[in-house]
């Protein structure tokens, strides 16, 4: 087994956080063709896997950098306060190893066989079925959210396995030649994630390409896939709203200093109310991003000494990163409030950082209600523990 040293040292993770601030003003420039466009552009794709974005979490025994979680959301949260979209479609892309991770030792060393920048799209709303059939599954369905699927290489969709068994879910993986895109993407916010809708009209799926979410057994051995999926994924989705929101103070802290409100006498910047907002907004906006690292450094921690993650620390971590989710939004709010007029335009950024965190809020992930099941496990009450 590697070391503890190997998941600890800086140098992979410096070395991807220089390449990935090298694409930052190039990114930014490119905000309105990415939401024109509803995806990110090939050749900026072309870069994202060129500065390691998506063998970040593949472990090295299969070529990838294997970083350290803590890392990993710096290097998501500077990409998504560069561009919403694309730190949520590198987000998912980069999640491929953790799902991958969970099918048997030889198919998962046949995916990463030709090289560690694997992309994979799909779904876990299980919205599709499965039939047994000798030596594995006929799959057909439709699965909506399968955000940077026009760059997927392999997709993954859950189904429901029709010959009465319990649990009655199998994840289906597949090659995007076996995979329809529907062109469904026209929303309010993270436009250019290109999360279209993808289908599967009736594909051969072997057993040693299905996988299970209910009772997840790893192929690999690593810090990453001894933590529940939902409870990194969750302190994912909230380090990019937080690049979301830190776009956003950013923003109207530039704007302030030039813009003077109508009937005003002097810039908003120098506006009393302004600078009482402003000074509370970087304030939440810094106490939420040290909750998000709290969390991930602690859950690191227990994985890295390969202790479990006890229903009490998985709570607090879904409290939390729907906690820091919804205070990121709520920073958003007030900067966006405070731009005025301005930015109501398509030209101002200010407007879409609006409309990608609040999309981010809809996640399943982070709804109100995960507020509650926290509270019952936290007070010892009887809760489902299955998507916790």
């Amino acid at each position: 087994m590697t070391s503890t040293s190997t998941w600890t040292s800086n140098s992979a993770a410096t070395a991807t956080l220089d390449a990935v601030r090298s694409l930052v003003p190039g990114i930014v420039a490119r905000a309105d063709e990415i939401e024109r466009e509803r995806r990110l552009p090939l050749d900026l794709v072309d870069d994202l896997v060129a500065a390691g974005c998506f063998r970040s979490l593949v472990p090295r025994s299969h070529g990838g950098s294997e970083l350290g979680l803590p890392a990993h959301l710096r290097l998501l949260g500077e990409l998504a306060t560069a561009d919403g979209s694309v730190g949520w479609t590198v987000m998912i892309g980069s999640q491929a190893p953790v799902v991958l991770g969970l099918l048997p030792r030889a198919s998962f060393d046949a995916v990463y066989a030709a090289g560690p920048d694997v992309i994979a799209a799909g779904a876990f709303n299980p919205t599709g079925v499965a039939t047994p059939v000798e030596g594995g599954f006929r799959v057909r369905g439709r699965w909506s959210f399968a955000s940077g699927c026009q760059h997927a290489r392999w997709f993954f969709g859950h189904c429901l396995v029709d010959d009465g068994r319990e649990p009655p879910l199998r994840m289906a993986v597949l090659p995007a030649a076996e995979v329809e895109i529907v062109d469904t993407w026209r929303v309010s916010g993270l436009c250019g994630t290109g999360s279209h809708d993808v289908a599967v009209e009736d594909a051969f799926v072997p057993d040693d390409r299905t996988l299970s979410i209910v009772d997840p057994r790893h192929c690999v051995d690593g810090p990453l896939w001894r933590i529940p999926e939902l409870t990194a994924g969750t302190l994912m989705i909230a380090a990019v709203a937080l690049g979301i929101a830190r776009g956003a103070v950013g923003e109207i802290a530039a704007l302030a200093t030039g813009k003077v409100p109508a009937f005003g006498a002097t810039t908003l910047a120098a506006n009393p109310l302004f600078q009482n907002q402003f000074g509370e907004i970087e304030a939440r906006l810094r106490a939420a991003t040290a909750a998000l690292h709290t969390e991930a450094d602690a859950a690191w921690a227990k994985a890295v000494a390969d202790s479990p993650l006890s229903p009490e620390d998985r709570a607090r971590v879904r409290a939390t990163a729907t906690w820091i989710t919804r205070t990121a939004a709520a920073v958003v709010d007030v900067a966006y409030g405070a731009g005025g007029g301005t930015a109501l335009y398509d030209t101002s950024p200010l407007q879409r950082r609006l409309r990608d965190v609040h999309a981010v809020t809809q996640h399943f992930a982070l709804k109100p209600d995960t507020f509650t099941l926290a509270g019952a496990v936290l007070t010892g009450q009887d809760a489902d523990l299955t998507f916790l």
